[in-house]
């Protein structure tokens, strides 16, 4: 895989806990510019712009200019596959704690 094939992968977008944090922020939010998103972080708008970036070439983010400003809000559809992805794990580690408390009780 190619390194512009992984950062349109949603697994390679949501690795990063600063664009989990934006996720959240945006998740909380219904639309939030650049200035008021970075200002949650220690870090230049740059930066904050650069993982909004990836998160957008994940389908994670869609964006839309008002005026002078880029305003940004969550796109969780490609969330659905990290959800899918984790359900049969999920359903493993469920079945191995059933296994563990009987094990336990025995």
């Amino acid at each position: 895989m190619n390194k512009i094939d992984q950062k349109r992968d949603v697994f390679v977008a949501i690795a990063d806990p600063t664009r989990r944090k934006l996720i959240r922020i945006l998740a909380e939010a219904e639309e939030m510019p650049l200035h008021k998103l970075t200002e949650q972080f220690q870090l230049g708008r740059t930066a904050v712009s650069k993982h909004l970036t990836i998160l957008k070439e994940a389908n994670l983010v869609i964006n839309r200019k008002a005026g002078r400003e880029t305003r940004y809000r969550l796109n969780p559809a490609p969330l659905k596959e990290v959800k899918d992805w984790l359900s049969f794990y999920e359903k493993f580690w469920n079945e191995r704690a059933i296994l563990l408390k009987n094990l336990l009780e025995d």
